[in-house]
Protein backbone atom coordinates (compact mmCIF):
# COMPACT_ATOMS: atom_id res chain seq x y z
CA UNK A 1 0.00 0.00 0.00
CA UNK A 2 1.14 3.69 -0.81
CA UNK A 3 0.08 5.88 2.02
CA UNK A 4 0.95 8.57 4.02
CA UNK A 5 1.26 9.63 7.41
CA UNK A 6 -0.88 12.77 6.57
CA UNK A 7 -3.53 10.30 5.11
CA UNK A 8 -3.31 8.11 8.17
CA UNK A 9 -4.14 11.22 10.11
CA UNK A 10 -6.58 12.38 8.27
CA UNK A 11 -8.71 9.04 8.21
CA UNK A 12 -8.33 8.56 11.72
CA UNK A 13 -10.14 11.86 12.52
CA UNK A 14 -12.94 11.02 10.16
CA UNK A 15 -13.04 7.70 12.06
CA UNK A 16 -12.99 9.00 15.46
CA UNK A 17 -15.85 11.87 14.44
CA UNK A 18 -17.86 9.70 11.92
CA UNK A 19 -17.71 12.92 10.18
CA UNK A 20 -15.82 14.20 7.59
CA UNK A 21 -16.73 18.03 8.28
CA UNK A 22 -15.95 18.02 11.91
CA UNK A 23 -12.28 15.94 10.72
CA UNK A 24 -12.00 18.96 8.12
CA UNK A 25 -12.67 21.54 11.49
CA UNK A 26 -10.43 19.72 13.82
CA UNK A 27 -7.39 19.51 10.99
CA UNK A 28 -7.92 22.64 9.81
CA UNK A 29 -8.93 21.62 6.54
CA UNK A 30 -11.77 21.83 3.84
CA UNK A 31 -14.09 18.61 3.58
CA UNK A 32 -13.40 18.45 -0.14
CA UNK A 33 -9.42 18.13 0.82
CA UNK A 34 -10.54 15.56 3.49
CA UNK A 35 -12.70 13.88 1.16
CA UNK A 36 -9.54 14.24 -1.66
CA UNK A 37 -7.39 12.44 0.80
CA UNK A 38 -9.94 9.44 1.94
CA UNK A 39 -10.47 8.47 -1.53
CA UNK A 40 -7.13 8.33 -2.15
CA UNK A 41 -6.69 5.85 0.65
CA UNK A 42 -9.47 3.93 -0.47
CA UNK A 43 -7.63 3.58 -4.02
CA UNK A 44 -4.46 2.78 -1.66
CA UNK A 45 -6.17 -0.56 0.10
CA UNK A 46 -8.29 -1.47 -2.52
CA UNK A 47 -11.47 -1.66 -0.16
CA UNK A 48 -13.59 0.87 0.66
CA UNK A 49 -13.20 2.20 4.14
CA UNK A 50 -16.36 4.36 4.65
CA UNK A 51 -20.30 4.57 3.33
CA UNK A 52 -22.70 7.12 3.64
CA UNK A 53 -26.50 6.16 4.53
CA UNK A 54 -28.12 9.79 4.58
CA UNK A 55 -26.26 11.90 6.39
CA UNK A 56 -24.31 9.61 8.71
CA UNK A 57 -21.16 8.33 8.11
CA UNK A 58 -20.18 4.79 9.04
CA UNK A 59 -16.80 2.82 8.56
CA UNK A 60 -17.07 -0.70 6.85
CA UNK A 61 -14.86 -3.67 8.39
CA UNK A 62 -11.69 -3.09 6.26
CA UNK A 63 -12.30 1.16 7.43
CA UNK A 64 -12.61 -0.19 11.31
CA UNK A 65 -9.42 -2.02 10.26
CA UNK A 66 -7.19 0.91 9.00
CA UNK A 67 -8.62 3.23 12.07
CA UNK A 68 -7.20 0.85 14.66
CA UNK A 69 -4.09 0.77 13.39
CA UNK A 70 -4.16 4.26 12.41
CA UNK A 71 -4.56 5.38 16.10
CA UNK A 72 -1.55 2.82 16.98
CA UNK A 73 0.56 4.37 14.75
CA UNK A 74 -0.67 8.21 15.36
CA UNK A 75 0.01 7.37 19.39
CA UNK A 76 3.54 5.77 18.79
CA UNK A 77 4.42 8.87 16.48
CA UNK A 78 3.39 11.48 20.03
CA UNK A 79 5.54 8.95 22.27
CA UNK A 80 8.66 9.21 19.78
CA UNK A 81 8.30 13.48 19.80
CA UNK A 82 7.57 13.93 23.69
CA UNK A 83 10.43 11.58 24.38
CA UNK A 84 12.86 13.20 21.85
CA UNK A 85 11.30 16.37 23.58
CA UNK A 86 12.53 15.18 26.74
CA UNK A 87 15.91 14.29 25.85
CA UNK A 88 15.87 18.34 24.45
CA UNK A 89 15.44 18.98 27.84
CA UNK A 90 11.90 20.40 27.03
CA UNK A 91 9.26 20.97 29.55
CA UNK A 92 5.31 20.34 28.19
CA UNK A 93 3.48 17.73 25.96
CA UNK A 94 0.22 16.27 25.79
CA UNK A 95 -2.26 14.53 28.09
CA UNK A 96 -5.14 12.07 27.57
CA UNK A 97 -6.58 11.13 30.14
CA UNK A 98 -10.22 9.14 30.57
CA UNK A 99 -12.32 8.92 33.43
CA UNK A 100 -15.50 6.94 33.96
CA UNK A 101 -18.26 9.05 34.82
CA UNK A 102 -18.67 8.53 38.67
CA UNK A 103 -14.79 10.73 38.93
CA UNK A 104 -16.28 13.25 36.67
CA UNK A 105 -17.45 15.39 40.67
CA UNK A 106 -13.32 15.75 41.82
CA UNK A 107 -11.20 14.61 38.53
CA UNK A 108 -11.15 18.43 37.46
CA UNK A 109 -10.06 19.78 40.51
CA UNK A 110 -7.15 17.61 40.11
CA UNK A 111 -6.28 18.41 36.75
CA UNK A 112 -6.92 22.14 37.70
CA UNK A 113 -4.16 21.78 40.34
CA UNK A 114 -1.86 19.78 38.22
CA UNK A 115 -1.88 22.44 35.26
CA UNK A 116 -1.49 25.13 38.07
CA UNK A 117 1.91 23.20 38.94
CA UNK A 118 2.79 22.42 35.10
CA UNK A 119 0.73 25.25 32.94
CA UNK A 120 2.24 23.92 29.77
CA UNK A 121 1.03 20.87 29.48
CA UNK A 122 -1.93 20.16 26.98
CA UNK A 123 -4.83 18.06 29.01
CA UNK A 124 -7.02 15.62 27.01
CA UNK A 125 -9.72 14.59 29.59
CA UNK A 126 -12.18 12.00 28.27
CA UNK A 127 -15.64 11.35 30.91
CA UNK A 128 -17.21 7.44 29.58
CA UNK A 129 -18.73 4.27 31.44
CA UNK A 130 -16.32 1.99 32.38
CA UNK A 131 -16.38 -0.53 29.88
CA UNK A 132 -15.75 2.55 27.53
CA UNK A 133 -12.65 3.38 29.31
CA UNK A 134 -11.87 -0.32 29.56
CA UNK A 135 -11.82 -0.19 25.58
CA UNK A 136 -9.19 3.26 25.36
CA UNK A 137 -6.90 1.46 27.63
CA UNK A 138 -6.85 -1.52 25.16
CA UNK A 139 -6.98 0.74 22.56
CA UNK A 140 -3.74 2.76 23.88
CA UNK A 141 -6.01 5.92 23.14
CA UNK A 142 -5.69 7.25 26.63
CA UNK A 143 -2.09 7.95 28.79
CA UNK A 144 -4.23 7.28 32.10
CA UNK A 145 -7.66 6.45 33.52
CA UNK A 146 -9.04 6.95 36.68
CA UNK A 147 -11.78 4.72 37.82
CA UNK A 148 -12.94 2.67 40.52
CA UNK A 149 -12.33 -0.35 39.84
CA UNK A 150 -9.14 -1.74 37.84
CA UNK A 151 -10.00 -3.76 34.80
CA UNK A 152 -9.53 -7.10 34.97
CA UNK A 153 -9.87 -7.72 31.19
CA UNK A 154 -6.01 -6.05 30.38
CA UNK A 155 -2.44 -6.48 31.86
CA UNK A 156 -2.50 -3.17 34.12
CA UNK A 157 -0.57 -1.27 36.54
CA UNK A 158 -3.29 -0.20 39.12
CA UNK A 159 -2.20 2.31 42.25
CA UNK A 160 -5.17 3.56 44.17
CA UNK A 161 -4.74 7.16 45.36
CA UNK A 162 -7.92 8.41 47.12
CA UNK A 163 -10.43 6.30 48.72
CA UNK A 164 -13.95 6.09 47.54
CA UNK A 165 -17.16 4.97 49.98
CA UNK A 166 -20.10 3.87 48.24
CA UNK A 167 -23.27 4.07 50.36
CA UNK A 168 -27.37 3.77 50.27
CA UNK A 169 -29.04 6.76 49.35
CA UNK A 170 -32.89 7.35 49.31
CA UNK A 171 -35.28 10.79 49.39
CA UNK A 172 -35.13 12.88 52.64
CA UNK A 173 -38.81 11.63 53.34
CA UNK A 174 -38.19 8.04 53.16
CA UNK A 175 -39.38 5.66 56.06
CA UNK A 176 -35.78 4.29 56.35
CA UNK A 177 -33.98 7.95 56.21
CA UNK A 178 -33.80 8.34 59.53
CA UNK A 179 -33.15 5.01 61.01
CA UNK A 180 -29.97 4.71 63.13
CA UNK A 181 -29.02 1.04 61.62
CA UNK A 182 -30.76 -0.81 59.07
CA UNK A 183 -30.08 -4.28 58.57
CA UNK A 184 -29.63 -5.08 54.75
CA UNK A 185 -32.38 -7.84 54.49
CA UNK A 186 -34.49 -4.50 55.45
CA UNK A 187 -33.86 -2.94 51.91
CA UNK A 188 -35.32 -6.58 50.14
CA UNK A 189 -38.62 -4.99 49.20
CA UNK A 190 -37.05 -1.66 47.72
CA UNK A 191 -36.96 -0.73 44.45
CA UNK A 192 -33.29 -0.28 43.18
CA UNK A 193 -32.03 2.23 41.24
CA UNK A 194 -28.91 0.61 39.28
CA UNK A 195 -26.08 1.89 37.07
CA UNK A 196 -26.06 0.06 33.50
CA UNK A 197 -24.16 -3.47 33.87
CA UNK A 198 -20.27 -3.25 33.79
CA UNK A 199 -20.16 0.08 36.23
CA UNK A 200 -18.02 -0.71 38.84
CA UNK A 201 -20.52 1.03 41.53
CA UNK A 202 -23.29 -1.49 40.10
CA UNK A 203 -21.03 -4.66 40.88
CA UNK A 204 -20.01 -3.43 44.12
CA UNK A 205 -23.78 -3.18 45.10
CA UNK A 206 -24.60 -6.68 43.55
CA UNK A 207 -21.54 -8.05 46.08
CA UNK A 208 -22.80 -6.63 48.88
CA UNK A 209 -26.23 -7.47 48.60
CA UNK A 210 -25.34 -11.46 47.85
CA UNK A 211 -22.91 -11.43 50.67
CA UNK A 212 -26.10 -10.30 52.93
CA UNK A 213 -28.66 -12.62 51.51
CA UNK A 214 -30.54 -9.88 49.57
CA UNK A 215 -31.94 -10.59 46.24
CA UNK A 216 -33.73 -7.36 44.52
CA UNK A 217 -37.69 -7.28 43.78
CA UNK A 218 -37.66 -4.36 41.71
CA UNK A 219 -34.87 -2.55 39.41
CA UNK A 220 -34.43 0.20 37.35
CA UNK A 221 -31.63 0.59 35.00
CA UNK A 222 -30.08 4.11 34.13
CA UNK A 223 -26.91 5.41 32.47
CA UNK A 224 -25.97 8.46 34.60
CA UNK A 225 -25.51 9.75 38.16
CA UNK A 226 -27.33 12.58 37.62
CA UNK A 227 -30.75 10.68 36.37
CA UNK A 228 -30.20 8.54 39.73
CA UNK A 229 -30.06 11.37 41.65
CA UNK A 230 -33.08 13.01 40.11
CA UNK A 231 -34.90 9.84 40.79
CA UNK A 232 -33.97 9.01 44.12
CA UNK A 233 -35.06 12.64 44.85
CA UNK A 234 -38.39 12.12 43.14
CA UNK A 235 -39.01 9.02 45.40
CA UNK A 236 -38.33 6.55 42.87
CA UNK A 237 -35.82 4.20 44.88
CA UNK A 238 -33.02 3.83 46.70
CA UNK A 239 -29.58 3.67 45.19
CA UNK A 240 -26.47 2.76 45.81
CA UNK A 241 -23.48 5.56 44.96
CA UNK A 242 -20.36 7.17 45.54
CA UNK A 243 -20.78 9.34 47.94
CA UNK A 244 -18.21 11.26 46.05
CA UNK A 245 -21.17 12.44 43.60
CA UNK A 246 -23.66 13.74 46.23
CA UNK A 247 -21.75 16.11 48.71
CA UNK A 248 -23.70 18.85 47.37
CA UNK A 249 -27.38 16.82 47.89
CA UNK A 250 -26.94 15.86 51.45
CA UNK A 251 -25.45 19.18 52.21
CA UNK A 252 -29.19 20.66 51.05
CA UNK A 253 -30.96 17.55 52.17
CA UNK A 254 -32.26 17.09 49.01
CA UNK A 255 -30.73 13.09 49.21
CA UNK A 256 -30.45 11.14 52.82
CA UNK A 257 -27.99 8.72 53.16
CA UNK A 258 -29.40 5.35 54.58
CA UNK A 259 -27.53 3.84 57.70
CA UNK A 260 -27.35 0.24 56.16
CA UNK A 261 -25.07 -2.14 58.31
CA UNK A 262 -21.67 -2.42 56.56
CA UNK A 263 -21.93 0.81 54.93
CA UNK A 264 -20.14 2.91 53.72
CA UNK A 265 -18.28 0.27 51.45
CA UNK A 266 -14.49 1.61 51.53
CA UNK A 267 -13.00 1.35 47.80
CA UNK A 268 -10.71 3.30 46.30
CA UNK A 269 -10.04 4.89 43.25
CA UNK A 270 -7.00 3.98 41.02
CA UNK A 271 -4.73 5.35 38.32
CA UNK A 272 -4.34 2.88 35.72
CA UNK A 273 -2.40 2.39 33.26
CA UNK A 274 -1.30 -0.96 30.86
CA UNK A 275 1.46 -2.49 31.98
CA UNK A 276 3.32 -2.77 28.94
CA UNK A 277 3.11 1.10 28.11
CA UNK A 278 5.94 3.11 28.65
CA UNK A 279 4.32 6.42 30.34
CA UNK A 280 6.39 9.48 28.72
CA UNK A 281 6.93 12.56 31.35
CA UNK A 282 4.28 14.01 31.20
CA UNK A 283 2.29 11.26 32.64
CA UNK A 284 4.59 9.83 34.67
CA UNK A 285 4.20 13.12 36.51
CA UNK A 286 0.91 13.36 36.82
CA UNK A 287 0.81 9.67 37.91
CA UNK A 288 3.03 11.18 40.72
CA UNK A 289 1.39 13.82 41.10
CA UNK A 290 -1.82 11.75 42.05
CA UNK A 291 -0.32 9.24 44.46
CA UNK A 292 2.01 12.15 46.23
CA UNK A 293 -0.47 15.66 46.36
CA UNK A 294 -4.47 14.06 45.16
CA UNK A 295 -4.85 14.08 49.33
CA UNK A 296 -8.44 16.46 49.83
CA UNK A 297 -8.53 17.46 46.22
CA UNK A 298 -10.67 14.44 45.85
CA UNK A 299 -12.77 15.10 48.45
CA UNK A 300 -16.19 16.44 48.52
CA UNK A 301 -16.17 20.57 49.16
CA UNK A 302 -16.86 21.22 51.89
CA UNK A 303 -21.00 22.70 52.02
CA UNK A 304 -21.98 26.35 51.26
CA UNK A 305 -22.36 28.38 53.89
CA UNK A 306 -24.45 32.00 54.81
CA UNK A 307 -23.14 34.81 56.86
CA UNK A 308 -23.16 32.96 60.19
CA UNK A 309 -21.71 30.07 59.30
CA UNK A 310 -24.34 27.66 59.19
CA UNK A 311 -25.27 25.44 56.30
CA UNK A 312 -27.72 26.51 54.07
CA UNK A 313 -31.47 25.54 55.61
CA UNK A 314 -32.66 22.41 53.97
CA UNK A 315 -35.33 23.14 51.68
CA UNK A 316 -38.75 22.13 52.61
CA UNK A 317 -40.41 18.54 51.83
CA UNK A 318 -42.61 18.23 49.06
CA UNK A 319 -46.47 17.95 50.39
CA UNK A 320 -48.39 14.64 49.16
CA UNK A 321 -45.58 12.98 47.37
CA UNK A 322 -46.40 9.60 45.95
CA UNK A 323 -45.08 6.46 47.71
CA UNK A 324 -44.44 3.33 46.25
Amino acid sequence: MHLTLRQLKIFEAVARHLSFSRAADELHLTQPAVSMQVRSLEEAAGLPLTEQVGKRVFLTEAGNELARHARVIAQQLREAEEALSAMKGLRGGRLNIGVVSTAKYFAPRLLTAFRTAHPEVELRLGVHNRGAIVQQLADNEIDLAIMGRPPQELETVSEPFAENPLVFVAAPDHPLAGAKRIAPKQLAEESFLLREPGSGTRAAMERFLTENGVVPQRTVEMTSNETIKQAVMAGMGISFISERTIALELATGNIARLNVTGTPLKRHWYIVHRSEKRLLPVAEAFRQFLLRESGGLAEPPAPITGASGSSRARPKKAAGRPRR
